[in-house]
C-alpha cells in the first residue's frame, strides 16, 4: 500500500487557516511540532489506527504528567515535559489522520478538549506536589498542593468560560460566535485585553508553557538545593490563574460573545 509523502500529506493535513486559527493552534504546533507530525502521519494513515484512538492515548500522556512529575529532581521535570510534549504531538496527528481520511466525530472533538481540560490540570497539581516535597524527609507542606489544585481550577475555569459561549448559543439557537465577536465594546476594557496578550503571562497556566517553566525552575533548585524556587512558582501560577480567570470572565461579558 502506498505511503504518502510528505508533501502529498500536508494539502490535505494542513489546508489554509489550520496553523493561522487565533484561538485553536498552539505556538509549538505551528513552530516545530506540525512538521514532526506530518513525518509520523505517513507512518499511521494506512494502519487501522483511528484518530479516536490517537485522542485518547494523547488524554492518557497528558495525565501522565502529575505523576512525572512527582520524580525528584530535573529528571521529574524533564519527564513531565516529555508527557506534555507526546501529548502536544498526538493532538496535531489525531486531526490531521481524520482530515486525510475524512473520518471526523463529534467524539474526536468531545474528547480533545476533555484532553485539554486534563493536561492544563495535571500539570499544575503535579507540580503543587511537587513543590509540597511528598518524598522528602521532612513534613508535606500541604500548602503548595493546594496552590497547584487552585492554579489547576482556574486554568479549567478559563477554558470552560470559553467553551460555555458556545454551549450558550447552541442552547439559544444562534450561530457560533465569530473572532470579532471577542472585540470589547469598551475601548478601555479592549486596552487592558490588548495589554494582557501582549504580555502573555496567562500563558503560563497551560500545560506546555508550565512544564517548560517547572523545568528552568528545577534547574535553579538543583542549585540552590531546595525547591525555594518552584514553591515561588507555584504561588505565582495561583496568582494568575485566579486574577485571569476574573480577567476572562469579565471580557467575555463586555464583549459581544453573549450577544
Amino acid at each position: 500500500m502506498h505511503k504518502p509523502s510528505v508533501a502529498e500529506l500536508r494539502p490535505v493535513v494542513h489546508p489554509p487557516g489550520v496553523k493561522d486559527r487565533r484561538s485553536g493552534e498552539h505556538w509549538a504546533g505551528r513552530l516545530y511540532m506540525r512538521e514532526i507530525s506530518l513525518r509520523i502521519d505517513r507512518h499511521l494513515v494506512n494502519t487501522r489506527v483511528t484518530p479516536n484512538q490517537l485522542t485518547y492515548l494523547m488524554t492518557v500522556f497528558g495525565v501522565l504528567a502529575a505523576p512525572a512529575l512527582l520524580v525528584p529532581g530535573i529528571a521529574g521535570a524533564v519527564l513531565g515535559v516529555l508527557m506534555v510534549q507526546l501529548y502536544l504531538l498526538l493532538d496535531c496527528v489525531d486531526g490531521e489522520i481524520a482530515r486525510w481520511r475524512k473520518q471526523y466525530s463529534l467524539t474526536g472533538v468531545w474528547m480533545d478538549r476533555v484532553g485539554a481540560y486534563l493536561t492544563d490540570a495535571a500539570v499544575l497539581v503535579g507540580f503543587g506536589l511537587r513543590a509540597a516535597d511528598l518524598w522528602g524527609s521532612g513534613r508535606i507542606d500541604w500548602l503548595w498542593a493546594f496552590l497547584g489544585t487552585l492554579a489547576a481550577l482556574g486554568a479549567i475555569l478559563i477554558k470552560a468560560e470559553t467553551d460555555l459561549v458556545g454551549v450558550a448559543r447552541a442552547q439559544s439557537g444562534k450561530e457560533q460566535v465569530k473572532e470579532t465577536a471577542s472585540e470589547m465594546r469598551s475601548s478601555g476594557m479592549a486596552l487592558a485585553r490588548k495589554a494582557a496578550a501582549a504580555l502573555n503571562f496567562h500563558r503560563l497556566i497551560l500545560g506546555v508553557e508550565a512544564s517548560l517553566l517547572i523545568v528552568g525552575l528545577a534547574v535553579v533548585d538543583q542549585i540552590r538545593g531546595d525547591l525555594f524556587f518552584s514553591r515561588l512558582g507555584v504561588a505565582v501560577l495561583a496568582g494568575i490563574a485566579v486574577v485571569q480567570t476574573l480577567l476572562h470572565l469579565v471580557s467575555i461579558l463586555a464583549s459581544s460573545r453573549l450577544k
